[in-house]
């Protein structure tokens, strides 16, 4: 039950980001960009973590998880580091995310020809 949970989630999400995309006429980045910061957001609020108890990786995959896991991070490093763990925090809680989408990324681009889109 929790795979089905977890697809169906994951699923919703990426469904209204789909619509949001669609009508408006934000571009991409921006829309990634309120995405993680919303998750970031939601994860301050204390509200993040029990969706994620809840939905599993339905909800910690979507970039609202990543904004998440940003937020924890920076919260976990304040506590040891003070006003300098605010710009370290993020980049260690995801260092080994972003680590994994350079790599699979530039393996993805040596392996198959990527084209510019016309």
């Amino acid at each position: 039950m929790d795979e089905i949970r977890a697809f169906l989630v994951g699923g919703i999400i990426c469904a209204l980001v789909q619509i949001l995309m669609e009508k408006t006429k934000w571009m991409p980045g921006r829309i990634m960009v309120l995405l993680v910061v919303s998750g970031a957001i939601l994860g301050s609020l204390g509200l993040y973590q029990p969706f994620i108890d809840w939905a599993g990786a339905g909800a910690s995959v979507p970039l609202l998880g990543f904004g998440n896991t940003l937020w924890k991070g920076m919260q976990e490093a304040i506590g040891k580091e003070g006003f300098l763990g605010l710009f370290q925090g993020g980049f260690t809680a995801s260092a080994v995310g972003i680590s994994g989408a350079l790599i699979f990324g530039y393996l993805a681009a040596l392996l198959f020809e990527p084209k510019m889109k016309q």
